[in-house]
């Protein structure tokens, strides 16, 4: 563990479930970043990030800010792997 790291404690009864490693750096602002979700047919969709939770993240299909479009989400397991997820490179 490296010493930067902050303790993280379960609200309701304190208990200790473990560690988490700063990201100041990065900040949050890579959740509004576009991403590419890897589908099952191997292909990959370019998304946004819609919601994080403790045990999934969801995405939602890019539609430009289209308010027609229809908003078709996925579900995929936290934590996830860039080779499922993955910012979109420029």
């Amino acid at each position: 563990m490296e010493p930067d790291w902050i303790e993280h404690r379960r609200a309701d009864d304190r208990e200790h479930v473990g560690w988490m490693k700063p990201v100041d750096e990065l900040g949050l602002r890579y959740l509004a970043d576009p991403h590419e979700l890897l589908l099952d047919d191997g292909a990959w969709l370019r998304v946004r990030i819609a919601e994080v939770t403790a045990s999934v993240v969801r995405v939602k299909k890019e539609d430009w800010g289209d308010m027609t479009a229809p908003q078709i989400y996925f579900t995929v397991p936290n934590p996830v792997s860039e080779e499922q997820l993955r910012p979109l490179l420029p």
